[in-house]
């Protein structure tokens, strides 16, 4: 299942360490981002460094670690770490219908692209290469995909953008 996570005001120590945890980070302008734990002399319990890291690559990850700045909200978007930016006023509710957009989505396929990903990370394109068939294929078989193919169809031929069904999961 995907995760989402949302920010607003300050996101420090283990508050970052999780929001760095999921899938798809929302953050409000108010938010500010640091590691406060090179001020107490510890590291990061959690993996936040190495999750920004892979997110913002090493040298910004480190910078912020070992100076404990408090990073805007804006620039962690810059910096990929954060997915989207909105006003406080409106973060939870873009948030949320983000999440359920994820939710009435095809879940299966979700969970598909997360491993894949996961694959990636651990060894590279081809270690995704070699898990994409074990992860797509089984996917073929689910009663969503029955049902989307015949419908993307009808919907190209229509003049449609993209067809309209509920997924099951």
């Amino acid at each position: 299942m995907p995760t989402v996570a949302v920010v607003q005001g300050r996101c420090f120590g283990g508050g970052l360490d999780l929001a760095v945890r999921a899938d798809v980070i929302f953050a409000g302008t108010s938010a500010r981002f640091g590691h406060p734990e090179q001020t107490l002399g510890i590291v990061t319990l959690l993996g936040g460094v190495y999750r920004i890291a892979e997110r913002a690559g090493r040298a910004r990850a480190l910078e912020w670690a070992l100076t404990s700045e408090q990073v805007s909200a804006r620039v962690m978007e810059q910096h990929g770490v954060v997915n989207r930016v909105c006003e406080d006023e409106e973060l939870l509710r873009e948030a949320t219908d983000f999440a359920r957009q994820l939710a009435q989505g095809p879940t299966r396929a979700h969970a598909a692209h997360k491993a894949l990903l996961r694959a990636w990370a651990l060894g590279g394109v081809a270690a995704a290469d070699e898990a994409l068939f074990d992860l797509a294929m089984p996917l073929f078989e689910t009663e969503d995909v029955k049902m989307a193919l015949p419908s993307a169809v009808s919907a190209l031929k229509a003049g449609k953008r993209r067809p309209v069904f509920d997924f099951k999961g």
